[in-house]
């Protein structure tokens, strides 16, 4: 059987180095400060709370209007939204390769900014939202100009999501929100928070939890701090909600059915993340490579010891490896739907993250004293890598899903 990756991806893979070169690196390189020793603090408002500059935001701002311009920023996205209809494969070809150029405003590495979009709520919003949500948020999003927070995780409950304990209660037409979110990423920027609470059913059980659509500026919606975190900036508030107040319409998607947008945001994230550390890993194998032959130790190059060569060799394997199962599994998401092989998604994210945590790792190892120093990018790439273990579900939960599919104990719930 033979494969390759599909003519039109190549040739969009081309283009995207072509535009890169030409419109982003001169962007990159007007504010160094951003990208060499300095910067994790030039990128941060450190009397603010941790969250991002508003400097650094606004040449993010500006690089994904380049991109957009040019016609890359919405390539995953439907036809509708402007986008090109990306497939999965296409996706996890771009993403890889975007990290294996290296860090950069082309794919910073401390967030999900890109100059290909990764908009999962894009495509919630897109499936699930009312002609009236579309109308008021959708068009708006995509063209960046407002944000929207997520907000699913809680103080006591993360990948246990069906025992979330922030409630919805009816109040004639309207809802009252009242609950705590943890990590509500971009709650500080955005101007409406996509809030899962219960509405009705059991703890443990997934029916019965609702999606809703609550503005960051209504009564009762209070962020009470922000949480620093081991790469920053960090933009992920905690948040109370207080007998917050909601129309009718605020429902997104179906009452009681709201984990199916979180399973939609997560399957698009799973796959892309694995791809984005592949391509991180194999970037800090081959700058290894690189150093390892041109390094001179005890009188002969660093490459000509085993010790050196084994450990590149079997990262270098592996992300072979990796890579194939991800181009497989991104193909069958083509081919069967998002969520038919979610099992495989769990494989690739998992083996993936741990992937780029290891060649990270080992790239400080193989640079010695300079390895560990933030003149070179490992120690970065490790600490924005090192997040993806947990944020779309801890490894555990991977290997969870990965057995309810061999067990077949996900189906008797």
């Amino acid at each position: 059987m033979s494969w390759s990756v599909p003519e039109d991806v190549v040739r969009l893979v081309k283009d995207l180095d072509v535009f890169i070169d030409a419109e982003i690196k001169p962007l990159q390189d007007e504010h160094p400060q951003f990208f060499d020793h300095r910067r994790e603090y030039a990128r941060t408002d450190w009397e603010r709370d941790g969250y991002p500059a508003a400097a650094w935001r606004e040449v993010l701002a500006e690089m994904r209007r380049r991109a957009d311009a040019a016609g890359f920023y919405r390539y995953p996205l439907p036809a509708a939204l402007g986008g090109h209809d990306g497939s999965n494969l296409a996706m996890a070809v771009v993403r890889e390769h975007l990290t294996t150029r290296g860090p950069g405003l082309h794919f910073p590495h401390a967030d999900e900014a890109s100059v290909v979009a990764n908009l999962p709520l894009a495509l919630v919003l897109h499936e699930y939202g009312t002609a009236e949500q579309k109308e008021r948020y959708l068009d708006r999003y995509v063209r960046g100009e407002i944000e929207i927070a997520f907000g699913l995780t809680e103080p006591d409950h993360g990948s246990d999501a069906t025992y979330l304990r922030t409630t919805a209660e009816r109040d004639g037409d309207d809802w009252i929100i009242t609950g705590e979110k943890r990590f509500n990423s971009l709650s500080d920027a955005a101007e409406v928070d996509l809030v899962f609470a219960r509405t009705s059913g059991q703890d443990g059980k997934a029916r019965g939890i609702t999606a809703f659509l609550v503005p960051t500026d209504a009564p009762g919606f209070e962020i009470v701090g922000n949480h620093w975190t081991f790469n920053m900036p960090s933009d992920h508030p905690e948040v109370r909600l207080t007998g917050v107040r909601v129309p009718a319409d605020a429902v997104l998607g179906e009452l009681d059915r709201g984990l199916d947008l979180a399973q939609l945001f997560v399957h698009e994230n799973r796959i892309r993340q694995a791809a984005s550390s592949l391509g991180a890993a194999q970037f800090c194998i081959d700058r290894s490579v690189e150093y390892a032959q041109r390094r001179v130790v005890f009188g002969k190059p660093l490459h000509e010891h085993q010790g050196v060569q084994w450990q590149l060799v079997e990262l270098q394997t592996e992300a072979e490896l990796v890579r194939n199962t991800i181009h497989r599994t991104a193909a069958l998401m083509d081919e069967r739907g998002k969520t038919a092989v979610s099992d495989k998604v769990a494989m690739v994210n998992m083996r993936g993250n741990q992937l780029a945590c290891k060649a990270a790792d080992r790239a400080i190892q193989v640079h010695g004293g300079m390895g560990y120093t933030r003149a070179l990018p490992f120690e970065h790439i490790y600490r924005h890598h090192r997040r993806y273990r947990i944020t779309e579900g801890t490894d555990e939960l991977q290997m969870r899903r990965i057995a309810a599919s061999m067990f077949d104990f996900g189906s008797r719930r």
